[in-house]
């Protein structure tokens, strides 16, 4: 395993030694130092092992394509932004838009999600240990938000066709999202994301919810809710 020391060559020494590899280079790394820095290990398009050794700041793991990113520590905000694939886990807690728009790929978070987890996902599966904060889930277009614990005020709000799951109470669902049948389909799905996680919890304590699919095309009776 290769050891790169933030401290000693920046965030950009960092990046470019992970962008720029040959076909026969070392795959696996450790960043050391990461003192909060944004942006770390953005980018990348590599099937890589990177284990991150303490906290991290804004948009780490953001544009991520195949590779697998651990952060020991706590993720400012956008943590796998526009994620493409791969698999990006957060030891601790999560800031704000965690999984922003992100396609594809498995986000973990162990700790709590901060406001708007997983806005305008696309595909992305997002499993959180603990709670989110409010305006998660907004516009959520495709994906699964998994949250072991409670959701804050506007869960969903004009979601799409994304799924959430949730096992603690909600404080508020935002415009048209409602709670939904869950049927054999979902509960396979839970228990394959939270094996994945690696996160303990009973499947059977969740509740889905989704799109009233009222707010798909423009009708005068629902105009208050646009």
């Amino acid at each position: 395993m290769d050891v790169l020391d933030l401290k000693q060559i920046g965030v950009r020494g960092v990046n470019s030694a992970l962008h720029d590899l040959s076909e026969d280079s070392k795959h696996n790394f450790e960043i050391h130092n990461p003192q909060g820095q944004h942006s770390i290990a953005c980018g990348l398009n590599a099937p890589l092992n990177v284990v991150i050794k303490g906290h991290v700041g804004f948009y780490c793991g953001g544009m991520n394509k195949y590779a697998k990113i651990v952060i020991s520590g706590h993720a400012g905000v956008g943590i796998a932004e526009n994620m493409m694939s791969g698999y990006i886990h957060v030891k601790g807690d999560s800031s704000e838009s965690a999984g922003a728009t992100a396609h594809g790929g498995t986000l973990v978070i162990e700790g709590n999600a901060s406001s708007r987890c997983g806005i305008s996902m696309k595909g992305v599966d997002i499993v959180v240990g603990g709670s989110v904060g409010h305006m998660s889930g907004f516009m959520a277009q495709s994906g699964n938000l998994v949250i072991c614990g409670d959701a804050g005020e506007a869960l969903g709000d004009s979601i799409y066709e994304a799924n959430i799951f949730v096992r603690g109470d909600v404080s508020g669902l935002g415009a048209d999202c409602i709670e939904k049948e869950m049927i054999p389909k979902h509960i396979a799905k839970i228990s394959e994301l939270l094996e994945i996680s690696g996160i303990k919890a009973d499947h059977s304590d969740f509740r889905r919810y989704g799109s009233a699919r009222k707010l798909y095309n423009f009708d005068v009776d629902n105009a208050d809710s646009y």
